[in-house]
């Protein structure tokens, strides 16, 4: 059982998750021929996980096939789509740190996010093709394009995270909802700007030294 000083503060979904882990397997030894669903909130959230995963993954592979026609390569728009695995890392610390579990509007957030960082990510790599199209070594290349592209970088992710921070910094009751959301995008976009910044030229400098990547001229 949960003990009532347990209960004071708590949400459906660590009340429904508590219960799943406790108490339903006891119950079932018990009682083997009962079947459980859970209906209302619990049923409409997993839905809206499963509809909001889909779409995303949708979403990636339209940036991919836009990517690829890009860059006229199946590899070189990887190197681009990384910004959105090192934006998650932003997204959980975020959580973390501001004290907030991970919800519905935080996935969205990340959702939304994915359109977001990867734009950084075409401009540095364009950068880094021209460099290595005016004849430059991949490493000179990869430097010079990173110190270029370093403060358009910084002040686009900057304005954006400070036009969140009023959100962030919001008590009132109406703007519990949207705060995830906000950490995902602020937090996810910080990280990823730093990351760029030093993995993105990295990565592309390993798959020129297997001769994956081609210049702008090609």
């Amino acid at each position: 059982m949960i003990a009532p000083t347990q209960c004071r503060k708590a949400n459906a979904a660590a009340l429904l998750a508590r219960l799943k882990r406790d108490f339903l397997p006891g119950l079932r030894e018990k009682h083997s021929q009962l079947r459980f669903e859970f209906e209302g909130q619990a049923k409409e959230a997993a839905t809206t996980q499963q509809s909001m995963m889909w779409a995303m993954l949708v979403g990636m592979l339209g940036v991919f096939a836009i990517l690829c026609f890009q860059f006229r390569s199946y590899l070189e728009p990887l190197t681009v789509m990384m910004a959105i695995p090192m934006a998650l890392i932003g997204v959980i610390w975020g959580h973390w740190i501001m004290g907030i579990d991970f919800s519905m509007p935080s996935m969205l957030g990340y959702a939304s996010l994915a359109g977001v960082v990867v734009n950084d990510s075409i401009l540095l790599v364009l950068f880094l093709k021209a460099e290595r199209d005016a004849g430059r070594d991949v490493l000179q290349a990869c430097g010079l394009a990173s110190r270029q592209r370093f403060r358009a970088i910084l002040l686009t992710s900057l304005t954006t995270i400070a036009g969140l921070l009023p959100l962030l910094a919001e008590r009132s009751l109406q703007a519990q909802v949207l705060i995830p959301l906000a950490i995902s995008i602020a937090f996810g976009l910080m990280t990823s700007t730093v990351l760029v910044l030093a993995v993105i030229p990295c990565m592309y400098a390993i798959l020129d030294d297997f001769g994956w990547v081609t210049t702008v001229s090609e």
